[in-house]
């Protein structure tokens, strides 16, 4: 169950080092703007609002991360589970006001990393 854990959890903060990429340096290149599905005036229009928001999922998997590696179990269980709920909430968040694409892509991984975490501890 430990090996699952470090797997899901790796591939949530796998994958907001992603989404790092698409939105701080990809948001208006042809792969950035076909993944959002963006015309290049909204993504230029867009650029810095993007770029912060690409931050804000670098932290996201910083704390995955920094949860994983923490050397006390107990604490890293913790910070695991607080990122993992900040993702989920935002998952939750994105796929209310934006898209339910954000629902399945964000939220449902981070919850199935939450189960793992939370029964393998």
């Amino acid at each position: 169950m430990n090996i699952l854990r470090w797997i899901l959890v790796g591939l949530v903060a796998a994958e907001h080092i992603y989404f790092l990429v698409l939105e701080m340096f990809l948001w208006t290149k042809p792969q950035g703007m076909s993944t959002f599905g963006n015309t290049l005036e909204f993504a230029e229009q867009t650029s810095v609002l993007a770029a912060n928001q690409g931050l804000y999922n670098g932290f996201l998997a910083a704390g995955l991360i920094w949860g994983l590696l923490h050397p006390d179990p107990k604490i890293g269980f913790q910070v695991q589970v607080f990122f993992l709920l900040c993702v989920i909430v935002a998952g939750l968040y994105g796929g209310y006001s934006f898209s339910t694409r954000i629902l399945y892509v964000q939220a449902v991984p981070a919850l199935i990393a939450l189960a793992v975490v939370w029964f393998a501890r």
